[in-house]
């Protein structure tokens, strides 16, 4: 057994990365990122969000939220609007052109889920996410 095998960190980290991996390559066909994909999802069933609510919806700095969301604008994706009962806040809010992603998004992430969680039987896959979302909200 490799030394790296009892670590926990790259055992995560190099999970992750296969899986981010897989997911970016889906992905590639509607131009869009992973990080993309999350902003995207924070947005389909509301009117508007926030920066700062995103960025804590996805475990994201705000300078990482920033770049994203430039290149989404870009992309034609979200649009920026000052907050109207706020003048200092700003309201992101997801464009017809992002609206028209959830579906085959969704379908995409749906595929990846199954794909990567089709090595375990349906109780063990749920143990699986179980144990994810623990070590994801444990503080250290």
């Amino acid at each position: 057994m490799a030394v790296n095998d009892q670590c926990i960190n790259f055992l995560l980290t190099t999970a992750q990365h296969s899986v981010f991996q897989y997911f970016s390559g889906c992905l590639e066909k509607y131009d869009i990122t992973p990080a993309q994909y999350g902003v995207l999802s924070c947005l389909w069933d509301i009117e508007y969000s926030t920066p700062k609510q995103i960025a804590e919806e996805l475990c994201l700095e705000m300078s990482t939220i920033s770049g994203v969301l430039d290149r989404m604008q870009k992309k034609g994706l979200i649009e920026r609007a000052a907050n109207e009962k706020d003048r200092r806040g700003i309201r992101v809010i997801v464009t017809e052109k992002g609206k028209e992603l959830k579906e085959p998004v969704t379908q995409i992430v749906e595929d990846v889920n199954k794909r990567v969680l089709g090595m375990f039987n349906v109780e063990d896959a749920e143990k699986f996410r179980q144990t994810l979302r623990a070590v994801a909200q444990e503080k250290y």
